[in-house]
């Protein structure tokens, strides 16, 4: 669906709650749109982080949440906010790269040492730098949203190797740094919208994808793909974005409201991503799906280049990685 044709049904969805503006009665409404099921920990966290905002609030500011790419694709979502026709999304940091150089580093394959590293990075100095670097492009990050850890998922043989990765077609987000990493470990990275994935798995677009188990399970991907190699090679987190507009249109409490809620919400959706892992897992298993666990070494070998691409091409992420790298208690 083109994106007038979002607008138009934006619009018409609910004609007197737009982007977050104030109804009569004195209460502001936010739209959240996103593109997970009911069932997926991000809305589920969404739904938390409009009853604590309601809580908060004492009924003036709620948020309508939107799944299954109701409001738009993760990619029109982001414009929608940018014009304030959409007050708040989830999207994976993936799709930000475009608006921050910086958010881009995320994406490096094998850059966080373990799950703790990952908390204490996104948690500190260095996530509230990621989350504002958006901010001129009229987009606030108020958290990040586990996003777990991604893997390869296959039709026809398992992913055991790099050498397994050559000449196959890997679905890869519109991320450069998704389709680098691909390229650098010898497959065929091939952009293909989250939406359109299970067909293009179906009719052979592609012969592969990589995500995470619950992403992997939600989609029913497992149905098409028999193998899936937990590899780990990224750990991309999501992303809870404000529109600015809609942002700046709430007083200092509002804001401070929204902001607690948020950061409440992203704290009760790591605990549910948790659970969310362990049932996708079993469910698939279940299914039929042969998990594997590859060594992480010869993938790691194959990406250095990555690396050394992204430091060439933009400088100024070899100091911010150096950052992270250092990172601690």
């Amino acid at each position: 669906m083109q994106l007038v044709q979002r607008i138009v049904f934006v619009f018409f969805a609910s004609v007197l709650a737009l982007g977050g503006c104030q109804l009569n009665t004195g209460v502001k409404v936010i739209k959240m749109g996103h593109a997970q099921v009911v069932s997926h920990p991000v809305h589920q966290a969404m739904v938390f982080l409009g009853e604590r905002l309601e809580e908060k609030s004492g009924g003036k500011l709620k948020v309508k949440v939107y799944p299954n790419q109701q409001l738009g694709t993760e990619r029109e979502l982001i414009e929608l906010l940018q014009i304030g026709s959409v007050g708040m999304t989830k999207v994976s940091a993936a799709s930000l790269e475009a608006f921050s150089p910086e958010i881009s580093v995320l994406g490096l394959p094998y850059l966080f040492r373990d799950d703790a590293h990952i908390s204490q990075v996104l948690q500190g100095e260095i996530g509230k730098e990621l989350l504002l670097s958006t901010e001129k492009f009229w987009l606030r990050g108020l958290c990040f949203y586990d996003a777990g850890k991604r893997s390869f998922y296959s039709k026809t043989k398992p992913i055991e190797t790099p050498a397994d990765l050559e000449g196959l077609k890997i679905r890869v987000q519109e991320s450069k740094m998704a389709i680098n990493m691909i390229r650098g470990m010898g497959g065929s990275p091939t952009p293909v919208s989250y939406g359109e994935l299970y067909t293009a798995l179906q009719q052979g677009i592609v012969d592969a994808a990589e995500n995470n188990p619950p992403s992997f399970y939600n989609s029913r991907h497992y149905e098409v793909c028999g193998y899936y190699a937990i590899d780990e090679h990224t750990a991309i987190p999501d992303v809870v974005l404000v529109s600015s507009e809609v942002w700046n249109d709430l007083n200092k409490e509002e804001q401070r409201w929204l902001q607690e809620a948020a950061d409440e919400s992203a704290v009760y959706q790591t605990k549910l991503w948790k659970e969310a892992v362990e049932e996708a897992l079993r469910e698939v298993q279940k299914a039929g799906v042969k998990i594997s666990y590859p060594s992480k070494e010869p993938f790691l070998e194959k990406v250095a280049g990555v690396y050394a691409q992204v430091f060439q091409e933009q400088k100024q992420l070899e100091a911010l990685v150096q950052r992270i790298q250092q990172t601690t208690k």
